[in-house]
Order: C-alpha cells, then structure tokens, then sequence
C-alpha cells in the first residue's frame, strides 16, 4: 500500500485540516456514485478512504511517523530493548537504580525520560486509577441523495467490527455525527469514549443545494420552451411530472413545491438548447419572422 501522505498528495507536515480537505476533495472525485461502473475508480476512492483513516486518528498517525506502523495500520515488528540496554540506564545499575534498587519515582521518571509518557505507569498498574476511553475519528462518504433525504450506513471499522451510523435528513457535507460510547473503551469502568464520524456527502450532476432547496438545470428543446410540454424532472423522492409553461426560455425557473429538504422546494432551471446541424426551415422562417413585441434582450445589461 502506498504511503498514505503520497496518497492523500499533502505533506507529513500538514495539519488536520489540511488532510481533511484533500480527503474530501479527492472522495468526491473517486467515489463509486460519481463514477458508476469503474473498478479503478472504486480502487482509488478504498486507498483514499484507508490513507485519511490512519492520518485522522492521532494515535494511529503518530505510530506511522515513528515507524512503527506500516501504510495499513499493521504493527512492525522491532527488536525489543531492554531498559538495561537503553541510554542511561547503567545509572540505575545492574538491578534498575542506584546501590541495587530503585524507587516509584525513579520508575516513573525513566519511562518519562525514554517513552514520553509521565505518570502514563500509574495508568497501568495502580488500583482504583480509572480512564475514560479515548474518542475515535472516522470518515463516511454517503450520496447527495442519501444525505438529504436521510439513511442508516453500515461503517467497518479498522478492527474488523461496524457500526451502523444514522444519517439524519438534510446532514451538510463536512458535518461530524457523534455515537456516544462507541469509541475507545474506557479503563477500571470509566465509560467508552464516542465515535466521531465526520460526513462528506458526494456531488450529483443532477443537483445543487442552496439551504434546504434544491436547484435543477434542465435543458429543453426550442420547441418545449415555445410551445410548452410536460417534462419528467428527478427529486432527492424521485421523477415527478413538470409543466412548462409555453414561451419559456433560458433561465426560466419553475418551482416543485415542497420537492427540496426538509420542508424547502426544488426550483428547476431551464436552458433552452438548438438542435445540432443546420435547421433550413427554421432559418427561413426566422429570416422573415418579426416578433409583435419588439424587444432588446441585452438591454440594459
């Protein structure tokens, strides 16, 4: 597997906002539902998904910085040394202090000089010590679709377990939903830390977002737009029936009350388009054609 910075094409100096920037940028550009059907598509967005998983999880990105994880979160196995062997430790003599022993605070003082981890031996071993669970950071792409009408996503989990996450109507690209004691567990009965699952919802080139309303470009022939039509429009709810109204033109746009988010509306925007090749009749009789309201339409622009 590659290196998860290559991957995600920022810096092993970036910052958590940078990575996740790159991440969304690059799932909304490789996921499956913006590309239907390409196996090297689905490929890439599982690499990128993999890469933002172990940067955005401190502990995990830290252990890929010190080497002691690989790209895919495997540990790497390293000789182990012995405390006698580490720097500094024949001040504590053959018997790990001065004069043959040594005290708690002479333990707690090496692992805090060689591990960075003060007072961390505490945690381990002393009774009644109790440590709510860390909080764990996950990313889920979900379709502009889902997103706005709402769902139940099944997320895997680099351990092998899921967790079922509840996408509420209308949840925004970049929002982070929060389960509470699914993260990390907690220690001597302090409870588990939550699940923080931040939500980057991809782009559909059938809608727009504005609020709670939804924009759709929809282009009509010359004849629909003079003459009027019924035309079949997709909703986040599914194909519904639009009139248009006849002499309708570009930028005409026409309302499905109640077609958007939550309680917003859908407004469908028309774009009047010329058939390809060469029309002769339609040159002719615009040759000769004069409108019985005169009018400039770049006046005034």
């Amino acid at each position: 597997m590659k290196d998860p910075y290559e991957t995600l094409g920022v810096q092993r100096t970036a910052d958590e906002a940078a990575i996740r920037a790159a991440y969304r940028k690059l799932a909304k550009k490789f996921h499956p539902d913006v590309n239907p059907g390409k196996a090297d598509a689905a490929a890439r967005f599982g690499e990128i998904s993999a890469a933002n998983e172990l940067l955005s999880d401190k502990d995990k990105r830290a252990k890929f910085d010190r080497g002691e994880i690989d790209a895919e979160g495997h540990e790497i196995h390293q000789q182990r040394q012995y405390y006698r062997d580490a720097p500094g430790a024949e001040a504590y003599g053959q018997q790990g202090g001065p004069a043959g022993g040594f005290s708690q605070e002479d333990l707690e003082a090496f692992f805090s000089q060689h591990f960075g981890q003060a007072g961390q031996r505490s945690d381990w071993g002393a009774t009644g010590r109790v440590r709510p669970g860390r909080d764990m950071q996950y990313s889920l792409t979900v379709s502009f679709v889902d997103a706005a009408v709402g769902t139940t996503r099944r997320l895997a989990l680099p351990d092998g377990k899921t967790l079922d996450v509840r996408i509420p109507p209308g949840t925004e690209d970049g929002h982070t939903l929060r389960l509470r004691g699914q993260g990390g567990p907690g220690y001597n009965g302090a409870p588990a830390g939550d699940a923080l699952i931040e939500i980057t919802v991809a782009p559909d080139p059938r809608f727009h977002r504005d609020g709670d309303d939804i924009i759709t470009d929809m282009k009509v022939t010359l004849q629909e737009a003079v003459l009027g039509a019924s035309l079949e429009v997709p909703t986040i709810h599914g194909p519904v029936k639009l009139a248009v109204p006849a002499g309708s033109g570009t930028g005409t746009r026409l309302r499905l009350r109640g077609k958007g988010i939550r309680q917003g509306h859908q407004f469908v925007q028309l774009q009047v388009v010329l058939p390809p090749g060469d029309e002769p009749e339609l040159a002719a009789f615009l040759k000769t054609w004069t409108p019985k309201k005169s009018f400039n339409p770049r006046e005034g622009a």
